[in-house]
């Protein structure tokens, strides 16, 4: 129906083809020609947010990522947590990651926790790494939690022991003065 007679000319801008955004999906290929295996999570697609204007009580648990930008009265325990500047918890939190901006009455018990210069923690923080920006407040003990390094089995085989943890806690004392 239609010929195009006349190439476009490599210098012409309108000739470059613009790639499609990551976020859209490409066109639909007909459901057999689709292979089974699940498509790859979308970084930054799982963080779910309680906004600043809302009040949670109760217990939140999930391995998703959550903001915490309102206020919650009870336990948190997520993959990944942020809790904002406007945010505030009261009660225990655990995750992988916790960011604390906002904040925390109760124990943190993380991996890695760090805690920006708008942060205020009362409570105890269990974690492998802890970052703590200056200005941040922070009131309670600091465990560091340890992994043990995997141990190489004998070849001769031994009966089975009972379990031993994975990480031994280390108290740490920290004293800040201002």
């Amino acid at each position: 129906m239609f010929n195009k007679s006349k190439s476009p000319s490599p210098a012409d801008p309108r000739s470059t083809a613009i790639p499609p955004l990551p976020d859209i999906p490409a066109p639909a290929a007909p459901r057999a020609a689709q292979p089974s295996a699940p498509a790859p999570a979308t970084p930054g697609r799982g963080l779910s947010t309680l906004s600043a204007d809302l009040n949670f009580e109760g217990n939140v648990s999930g391995g998703g990522d959550l903001q915490i930008d309102g206020q919650i009265k009870g336990d948190v325990r997520v993959g990944r947590l942020i809790v904002g500047e406007t945010g505030a918890v009261e009660g225990n939190v655990a995750a992988d990651y916790v960011e604390v901006r906002g904040r925390v009455q109760g124990a943190v018990t993380g991996k890695q926790v760090k805690l920006v210069s708008t942060a205020y923690v009362d409570g105890d923080i269990t974690a492998e790494q802890l970052s703590i920006d200056v200005g941040a407040y922070f009131q309670g003990r600091c465990i560091q939690g340890r992994r043990d390094a995997p141990q190489v089995p004998k070849s001769a085989p031994q009966p089975a022991a009972a379990p031993q943890p994975a990480a031994q806690p280390a108290t740490q004392t920290i004293s800040m003065s201002n």
